[in-house]
């Protein structure tokens, strides 16, 4: 299997996917991690039903994230960027309270594929997923080769069976 071939999980549920991109400073034409996000979600078996874009402010992170559980379109949101530490990297502050159960593995699992690129830069990495209600929540950071990495190695080969339990 190469490195961009992905493998989901047998027996997986289908996945509807909302992909929000965090940021202050990159508009539509620049945005490269949402377009990313959904060419690989799409390859490992999702629908994305749409790429929308936010400020780096955490209450609207935290609203677009309320909004797709509510509204009960998606079961999986996929945030890129923000999850950093500079001064104004807020979505890990915006998501991590909405969850209801967090899968630590996923964010150990990601930095540790990143320590492989990256080496110890990987450690600034607060990328994070958990569920919220039924519909599972991932946070990575806003770079093309982080956001290509987390989803064909970590999310790809869970996401449908984290979905098919969430569904019960």
């Amino acid at each position: 299997m190469s490195a961009h071939e992905i493998k989901p999980h047998p027996g997986a549920a289908p996945v509807r996917a909302l992909v929000v991109t965090v940021s202050d400073s990159r508009g539509e034409k620049e945005d490269t991690s949402g377009p990313v996000a959904r060419e690989r979600l799409e390859a490992a078996g999702a629908t994305v039903a749409a790429i929308e874009r936010v400020k780096d402010e955490q209450s609207e992170i935290t609203a677009v994230v309320v909004r797709a559980v509510a509204d009960g379109s998606c079961d999986l949101v996929v945030l890129t960027g923000g999850t950093g530490v500079a001064p104004r990297d807020v979505t890990y502050e915006a998501v991590e309270p909405l969850l209801d159960k967090r899968l630590d593995g996923f964010g150990e699992a990601f930095r540790r594929l990143s320590w492989e690129e990256v080496g110890a830069r990987s450690v600034l990495s607060r990328a994070v997923a958990g569920t919220r209600g039924r519909v599972l929540i991932v946070a990575l950071p806003g770079s093309p080769n982080a956001v290509r990495l987390a989803i064909d190695k970590v999310l790809a080969g869970m996401m449908g069976h984290a979905v098919k339990l969430l569904r019960g």
